[in-house]
């Protein structure tokens, strides 16, 4: 059986006042229709993506939740590739935080959280930034040495 690997997490847009949230949640939905269904390399597609509704009724009190998931055949060997498209999908939204978790079976499971130095990114604020965290279970069998 081929490695899997597991990547989800979820993006959150909080606008600052009332009269900004409805471009800025109309702006991030457009970004994300704007990616491929499938692009022969299917790495970050539309059909991964869902949105909680545009009022309390619907999913969003105060924050957009944004939420991402997919299964993949080994993408940590194309992981720079995997993240350089969600960057760019990052750098067309507004968002106040975003995290990706990705679990693999070789090299573990990793949480990658972006946020922004303001507060708040807008579409255009420049370069991402980027923290990283590894978590690798070992497994030790009774009676067996390392």
């Amino acid at each position: 059986m081929d490695q899997e690997s597991i990547v989800y997490g979820c993006i959150r847009a909080q606008p600052a006042d009332e009269a900004q949230r409805e471009r800025q949640f109309r702006a991030n939905l457009a970004a994300i229709a704007s990616l491929p269904e499938d692009d022969g390399i299917p790495l970050l597609a539309r059909e991964m993506f869902g949105a909680s509704g545009r009022d309390i009724f619907a999913g969003t009190y105060h924050t957009q939740v944004i939420h991402f998931g997919a299964s993949y055949r080994a993408v940590e060997y194309e992981w720079e590739q995997w993240l350089a498209r969600f960057e760019a999908l990052l750098a067309k939204m507004y968002w106040v935080s975003a995290t990706v978790h990705l679990q693999t079976e070789l090299s573990g499971n990793h949480t990658f959280v972006y946020a922004p130095r303001n507060g708040e990114y807008r579409p255009g604020d420049g370069p991402l930034e980027l923290r990283c965290e590894w978590e690798h279970d070992l497994v030790f069998w009774p009676g067996r040495r390392a």
